[in-house]
């Protein structure tokens, strides 16, 4: 199987249908950084840096070939509560229209569109649907938690199938046992520099964070206070996390802390690349070479879990 991503970023959806047995032969991400970082993971794919709709389809389709499955993660911002009351963009939105022009010209047996949950009230989610099966798609949809899928976190996100000889077949068991938690993405303690939690120059909100997490679980406790939430402010749960749990939705910005007991009183420090990494579930030989913390974080965020796409490709071609 041959494999195009479109809307590629760092490359966590190809690296999953890689594991499922496809040869990713292009892919199409207009950031920089996210294409620097899919050519250093996959150095015998074709990548262009480019916005979809300025690429020359025939002229990649000599360069790459045919295709037999295409793999497209639109941008998700303007459709997710993470945008919060700011107005949306629906050019933005409108870019997953794109799929339509790319499955049109390369006509792939397959294709997979994964998204966030809130994609399907947009007012186009439907023509996006309709559109597809005038292509002679047979379409599918199922929402997905990462967590039941062996990944340290909790993400739920829409994936749509399609298939042009046979109804879709969608993922249909979830990984039997315990979820993962976040306690085992952490780095060995000492690995990473600490500061003290009652630093007087810390927010008094990360206080009253920790303070509330010490009040249900004890003073001797390690959780994760946990920012940008939609916990409500006072609540005995807000904004932290135990770490018994598989860690909350990963997003492009630095909002999980980890506190830890000492005997000069609690430290903290922010989760690091390496462990988010891990909660995505990437492997670890994949490597995020260029840009800064910030920037590895918001590919990361912006990123799909690689055993989620494995299932659901590994279904979908089985």
């Amino acid at each position: 199987m041959r494999g195009l991503d479109i809307f590629a970023g760092a490359g966590g959806s190809s690296l999953g249908a890689r594991f499922a047995g496809v040869e990713m032969v292009g892919a199409i991400d207009m950031c920089p950084l996210a294409t620097a970082t899919y050519r250093q993971n996959f150095p015998t794919t074709y990548v262009e840096t480019n916005h979809l709709q300025k690429i020359d389809r025939p002229t990649l389709k000599r360069r790459i070939g045919e295709v037999d499955i295409l793999l497209a993660s639109p941008e998700c911002t303007n459709h997710t509560c993470a945008k919060g009351a700011a107005t949306r963009d629906e050019d933005s939105r409108a870019t997953a229209m794109l799929v339509i022009d790319y499955a049109r010209f390369f006509r792939p047996r397959w294709l997979v569109l994964e998204n966030v949950v809130q994609m399907r009230p947009w007012s186009r989610y439907q023509e996006l649907k309709r559109e597809l099966m005038s292509l002679g798609y047979e379409l599918a949809e199922q929402v997905l938690d990462a967590a039941d899928f062996g990944v340290a976190q909790t993400r739920r996100r829409l994936f749509l199938v399609g298939d042009r000889r046979r109804q879709p077949l969608l993922v249909q068991r979830k990984r039997p046992g315990p979820k993962r938690s976040a306690k085992s993405i952490l780095d060995t303690p000492g690995t990473w520099r600490t500061a003290p939690l009652y630093d007087p120059r810390r927010a008094r909100e990360t206080t009253a964070r920790a303070e509330r997490a010490f009040s249900v679980l004890g003073e001797g406790a390690s959780f994760l206070i946990v920012y940008y939430g939609s916990d409500k402010r006072g609540s005995k749960n807000g904004g932290w996390q135990p770490l018994s749990r598989p860690l909350r939705t990963i997003t492009t910005l630095d909002r999980f802390a980890l506190v830890e007991p000492d005997s000069n009183g609690p430290r903290m420090r922010m989760l690091q690349v390496p462990e988010l990494k891990r909660a995505m579930g990437f492997a670890k030989e994949f490597v995020f070479p260029a840009g800064t913390r910030r920037d590895k974080i918001r590919l990361i965020g912006n990123g799909v879990c690689p055993p989620v796409m494995e299932v659901v490709v590994c279904a979908l071609t089985s």
